[in-house]
């Protein structure tokens, strides 16, 4: 017994009581805030591996953002990563953070169909499909159901099979080689239902964006619900965003 209390004392409480306001370590990179600073805006631009990065006036697109930091390091007074987690939104066009905004990340209430509310705001079943990812999104969103994050308290799970499902969570940039499976699971799964794109991989492409190897034409037959950028995406991000569509009414 003393032996277990000497544990729990060393390792501290492990649970989130209030994923909601939690915090997160200070090297962690959430949304960026951009100055009014001159500088290079093309040799900034430049850093960038994946065209995230826009001029004139600066702007960051967090649907292909990889979140290395690499531009924060370079012009350190022009560009701070905050640790604001709380990314995710159902207006791709929010993404795209504006030079001198310090605004937050939010839904579009007016884009949330009714059904989800009506439906979902007590219990959620997710089936999570792998598009071809790096698996690294794939661990985050194991991480949500976690003793760190008990995504379950909220009734939202993945579950095994699509017909159990409400909703299907993308990761990965969908290769042609995943392009039919994503389509069968997702026709699978009962109406209505909503979709979720988690990670820069699954939103933009992210570094294969343009690749020959991906086929993406999945994402332009329906809506997306919620996007959750990250690279890869960090739980609470996940639940969060989840948490807003299901429960904010339009």
């Amino acid at each position: 017994m003393l032996d277990n209390l000497k544990i729990l004392f060393h390792q501290g409480r492990q649970y989130i009581p209030d994923v909601t306001a939690a915090q997160v370590p200070g090297i962690f990179k959430g949304r960026p805030v951009i100055s009014s600073e001159i500088i290079n805006e093309a040799e900034l631009a430049e850093i960038c591996p994946t065209n995230a990065i826009s001029t004139a006036p600066v702007c960051i697109d967090l649907g292909k953002c990889t979140f290395c930091g690499e531009c924060a390091f370079a012009f350190p007074g022009k560009i701070k990563f905050t640790t604001d987690y709380r990314i995710a939104t159902n207006d791709r066009g929010r993404l795209v953070i504006m030079e001198g905004s310090d605004k937050p990340v939010e839904l579009n209430p007016e884009l949330i169909r009714k059904e989800i509310s009506k439906y979902f705001s007590g219990s959620l079943k997710l089936r999570q499909v792998s598009a071809g990812g790096d698996n690294s999104c794939e661990l985050e969103l194991n991480a949500c159901g976690n003793v760190n994050f008990d995504m379950g308290r909220f009734g939202i799970e993945f579950v095994a099979s699509p017909r159990h499902a409400d909703g299907i969570v993308i990761t990965g940039p969908i290769t042609e080689n995943m392009a039919q499976s994503l389509q069968i699971c997702y026709d699978a799964i009962p109406a209505p239902k909503i979709i979720i794109l988690a990670g820069i991989d699954a939103i933009s492409g992210g570094i294969f964006e343009g690749s020959l190897a991906l086929n993406r034409s999945f994402l332009s037959k329906y809506k997306i619900d919620l996007y959750v950028p990250g690279n890869p995406i960090h739980p609470l991000t996940f639940i969060n965003g989840v948490l807003e569509l299901i429960r904010k009414k339009k």
